[in-house]
């Protein structure tokens, strides 16, 4: 895994800007389980400059697609800027609204702990705040326990972990939906193409994604804590760094919404608004005969397994935000 570039403002306590495997078969990423991971013995740092990226004034589309964007959404940035090709090269921290003020008990403990608690204090605090483990706290009585019981369980543990077995699931639906509307990014993929809001694609998926969302505790809430405590990890971790080059397997880059092909492999790519990585080339190439290196920004990292250790096994997924991209394709 190489991390790239300084520098980068992430992880205050008083930030909420904290910051899989390839699945090449659809296109929309999902995560598998993976072998233990590369971690941190390659990090690289180099500038930004001297790199592939296109050059200023190129006639490339760097710019989001109206259809792949909702004009609102929760954070500190509109969707056609962190979803465009300039935020890739120049990267900023994404702040959930809210999430800084609301937690700041959560950053005082992860910053008063030692590196090896961090995701101790983080499982606690979720299940306390969450009440987790007291579905009757959550307003569940006696005579609907039973019936919800599994709902009760449906946290942000089970999701991620939902989401690896199939990421077109219900839990892949509430995933996508939380990224639509915390960051505007609209799916591009749900199980098949997602071109028409009117469509019966779409209305399958908000369909799904409103199951899973039922009956749960805050379900949304407890991803805009996860994505909080993985940037804070992450820039802990990686002080300074903005980027991390991760790669993904594909059987057919047909199957991905090209917005431009370049010379030398290089080709802008919409992206799912949310997908799967992995930071090992050679687990990529499981997953398909053709593998996509794309230089990530930290910010755009939802979650990553090793962050929270027991969640899934190996360390070199992620979960990755989308929006348009850069991408260097080449065979195994």
């Amino acid at each position: 895994m190489k991390i790239k570039n300084k520098p980068v403002i992430v992880g205050s306590d008083a930030s909420d800007n904290i910051p899989t495997l390839c699945r090449g078969d659809d296109n929309a990423s999902s995560v598998s389980e993976t072998k233990p991971a590369s971690g941190d013995g390659s990090l690289l740092c180099d500038s930004l400059r001297g790199s592939h990226w296109p050059q200023a004034g190129s006639t490339h589309k760097a710019t989001l697609p109206r259809e792949a964007r909702l004009p609102i959404n929760r954070c500190n940035l509109p969707a056609v800027v962190l979803g465009g090709l300039t935020y890739q090269q120049y990267p900023s921290p994404l702040l959930i609204d809210g999430v800084a003020e609301l937690h700041s008990d959560l950053f005082r403990r992860l910053n008063a702990a030692l590196p090896e608690a961090r995701a101790d204090v983080f499982r606690d605090y979720m299940t306390i705040h969450f009440q987790l483990e007291w579905p009757e706290e959550m307003g569940l009585s006696g005579e609907l326990r039973g019936r919800r019981k599994s709902r009760a369980k449906a946290n942000y543990i089970r999701m991620i972990r939902g989401w690896s077995f199939d990421s077109d699931s219900r839990e892949g639906a509430v995933l996508k939906g939380w990224v639509e509307s915390r960051f505007g990014l609209m799916p591009r993929y749900h199980g098949q193409p997602l071109r028409d809001p009117a469509g019966e694609g779409y209305r399958r998926y908000q369909e799904m994604r409103s199951h899973g969302l039922y009956g749960t505790s805050a379900l949304e809430a407890q991803f805009d804590l996860l994505y909080t405590f993985s940037q804070f990890e992450l820039a802990q971790r990686h002080h300074g760094a903005r980027h991390v080059t991760l790669y993904r397997g594909v059987n057919r880059l047909a199957d991905h919404e090209v917005l431009r092909k370049g010379a030398g492999g290089h080709h802008i790519v919409l992206l799912n608004n949310l997908n799967s990585f992995t930071c090992s080339r050679e687990r990529a190439c499981e997953f398909g005969d053709y593998i996509l290196e794309v230089n990530i920004p930290l910010t755009k990292i939802f979650f990553q397994c090793g962050l929270l250790p027991g969640v899934l096994q190996g360390e070199d997924e992620f979960l990755v935000i989308g929006g348009v991209v850069d991408v260097t394709l080449s065979t195994i």
